[in-house]
C-alpha cells in the first residue's frame, strides 16, 4: 500500500478552457429538448445511410468525425503532414482502384494547401524570416512557377479550362518544395522519410510481384478492361504490363529505379553491414519487379545514375564495382533469352531498332516548326487527355507528347523550355557543389543520392513524361529540397565542431 499514490486536483472553477467548451456545447445543450432532436436526426442519418449504403458510408462517417484533429494535425505538425502527404501521394490510384469514393486528387490539392498554411504560420511567427529560403534553387522554382501562372493568359491557348487542371500537377506540387526545405530540420526525421520511402517501395515491388506470378485482382482486371485503348498499350506479346500499386507501368518502372539509387549510394557509403545486406535485397527487388512493367525507358536510367556516381565519387573501389556492373550490363544487354521481359529491357540499348522510338522521333520532328512559331507554346494542357477532354478540335489535342520535354516545349514554347533547362541545371550544379563541400559522410552520401536522382527523372523525362504524375512529382521536389536541406544541416555541423553557434535552428 506504501506504493499508492493519489493525486488531488484543485477547485478550479470552472475548468480549463477545453473543459468549459465541452460542458458548453455537448452536457448543457444536449439536455435540452432540441439537443434531444438533434440527436435522434443523427441516429436517423446514420442508420439510413449504413442501410442504403454499407461500408462506404462508415467510412465516410469515420472520415467526417476525424477530419477536424486532421486539419489541425497536418497544419501544426508538419512531420505528420508531410508523412501523410507522401503516403497518399504512393497509394493514391490503388487507393481509386479498391472504390475508396471522393476525388481523392482534390483530398492531395487539400493536404497540401495545410502544409502551405501551416508554413506560413510557421514563418509569420519565425519574425517572417523568409531569408531562410534564400538560395539558387528557390530562385529558378519561382521563376518557373511565375512563367506557369503567367501561361494562363496565353494568347494561343485553346482552352483556359485545361490550365486550372494542369497547373495542379505540373506548378503547384512545386510549392512542396519550400515545405519540405523549412520543415525538414534533422537528420533524424531524414533518415525516417528514406526508410517511409524504401518500405513503400518494398510494397509495391512485391505488388508487382503479386500481379505477375498470381495475377490481377477483380478491381484491375475491370480496369484493364474498361477501355480498349488500356489494352493496347499494357496488352504486349501476349503478356500484360505490371503497373503495381500506380497509375501505369512507366510510373511504377521510374519509382522503382529511384529507391535503387537510393540503395546503392547508401551501400557504397559509411553503413553498418547489416544495412547495407538489407539494401541489397532491396534493391533486387526493386529492379527484378522493374521489368515486369515492360517499360524500355526505365532500363537505362540506373546506368546513367551509375556513371556519374563514378564520376562524382571517383575512388579505386567505385571504380571496380563500376567495372563490374558494366560488364553485368553488356553481358545482359547481349545475352541470347526466350524471357520476353528481359527481351524488352534490351530493345531499351538499340532504340533505333525500335518502331516506337522511331515514331516518336518522326513526331517530334514534326512538330518542331510549331514550337519554332509559337515562343509561349499552346498552353498548359493542349496536349494528351485534358487537350481531348477541352479542345477537342485543335492541332494539338490529337498530338501524342511522350516526352515531359516535349510536352514542355509544345505547351509552354521554346520560352518554357529554357526556363525549365535552366531549372534542371540549376538543381543539378546546386547538388554536385554542396556535395564537395560537405564534410559529414552520411549527409554527402544523402545529398548525392538525390543529386543523382535528380539525374535520372531527366534522363526518364526524355523518353516518356516522368515529372507529372503522383507520386514522382511530390517526390521530386522532396528531393530537390534534401539536397538543400543536407547542406544547411551540415553546414551547422561544421559550425558547431569549429564552436561557431548557427543563426539557424537545426537539430543534427
Amino acid at each position: 500500500m506504501n506504493n499508492l499514490q493519489v493525486t488531488i486536483t484543485g477547485n478550479n472553477k470552472g475548468g480549463s478552457f477545453k473543459q468549459r467548451l465541452v460542458n458548453l456545447f455537448l452536457v448543457q445543450k444536449l439536455k435540452t429538448p432540441a439537443g434531444i432532436v438533434m440527436l435522434l436526426a443523427a441516429a436517423a442519418v446514420i442508420a439510413a445511410g449504413t442501410v442504403k449504403m454499407g461500408l462506404p458510408f462508415g467510412i465516410l462517417l469515420m472520415l467526417a468525425i476525424g477530419v477536424l484533429p486532421l486539419l489541425h494535425a497536418i497544419t501544426s505538425y508538419p512531420k505528420f503532414g508531410i508523412t501523410l502527404q507522401l503516403i497518399m501521394a504512393y497509394f493514391l490510384f490503388m487507393l481509386g482502384r479498391i472504390g475508396v469514393p471522393g476525388p481523392i486528387g482534390t483530398l492531395m490539392d487539400g493536404i497540401q494547401f495545410l502544409l502551405l498554411l501551416g508554413l506560413a504560420v510557421r514563418v509569420k511567427n519565425d519574425d517572417n524570416n523568409w531569408a531562410y529560403f534564400k538560395s539558387p534553387i528557390t530562385t529558378v522554382l519561382l521563376v518557373w512557377l511565375g512563367y506557369n501562372i503567367l501561361e494562363f493568359g496565353n494568347p494561343f491557348a485553346e482552352s483556359r479550362l485545361a490550365w486550372v487542371y494542369t497547373i495542379r500537377t505540373v506548378a503547384i506540387v512545386l510549392l512542396g518544395y519550400f515545405v519540405h526545405l523549412y520543415s525538414i530540420r534533422s537528420v533524424t526525421f531524414i533518415r525516417f522519410i528514406f526508410k517511409l520511402w524504401l518500405l513503400m517501395a518494398l510494397i509495391a515491388a512485391l505488388y508487382a510481384y503479386k500481379q505477375e506470378y498470381i495475377g490481377f485482382s477483380d478491381a484491375e482486371e475491370a480496369y484493364l478492361h474498361s477501355d480498349p485503348a488500356i489494352a493496347s498499350l499494357l496488352f504486349i506479346a501476349g503478356h500484360w504490363r505490371k503497373f503495381s500499386t500506380f497509375s501505369d507501368p512507366v510510373s511504377f518502372s521510374y519509382n522503382m529505379v529511384m529507391p535503387t539509387i537510393l540503395c546503392i549510394c547508401i551501400i557504397a557509403g559509411k553503413f553498418k553491414l547489416w544495412k547495407k545486406l538489407v539494401l541489397v535485397a532491396c534493391a533486387f527487388l526493386y529492379m527484378s519487379s522493374m521489368l515486369f512493367s515492360g517499360t524500355r525507358g526505365a532500363n537505362v536510367l540506373l546506368p546513367a545514375a551509375l556513371l556519374l556516381f563514378a564520376i562524382l565519387n571517383y575512388s579505386q573501389r567505385v571504380l571496380i564495382f563500376t567495372c563490374v556492373a558494366a560488364v553485368f550490363l553488356l553481358v545482359l544487354i547481349n545475352i541470347p533469352t526466350g524471357n520476353a521481359n528481359i527481351q524488352r529491357f534490351q530493345t531499351a540499348f538499340r532504340p533505333n531498332n525500335d518502331d516506337s522510338y522511331n515514331l516518336r522521333k518522326q513526331n517530334q520532328k514534326r512538330i518542331q516548326p510549331y514550337i519554332l512559331t509559337h515562343p509561349m507554346g499552346g498552353g498548359l494542357g493542349a496536349t494528351g487527355d485534358w487537350g481531348k477532354k477541352f479542345a477537342p478540335g485543335s492541332f494539338l489535342a490529337s498530338f501524342p507528347p511522350d516526352s515531359g520535354y516535349i510536352r514542355v516545349a509544345v505547351e509552354e514554347g521554346w520560352i518554357g523550355l529554357l526556363l525549365f533547362c535552366l531549372m534542371m541545371f540549376t538543381i543539378m550544379k546546386k547538388g554536385i557543389n554542396n556535395y564537395y563541400q560537405m564534410k559529414d559522410p552520411e549527409l554527402k552520401t544523402y545529398c548525392l543520392s538525390m543529386t543523382l536522382v535528380v539525374f535520372a527523372y531527366n534522363i526518364a523525362n526524355f523518353p516518356q513524361e516522368a515529372l507529372v504524375q503522383y507520386p514522382s512529382n511530390v517526390f521530386f521536389y522532396l528531393e530537390v529540397a534534401l539536397i538543400e536541406v543536407t547542406f544547411k544541416l551540415d553546414q551547422a555541423k561544421q559550425k558547431e565542431a569549429a564552436g561557431v553557434s548557427s543563426l539557424d535552428p537545426l537539430t543534427v
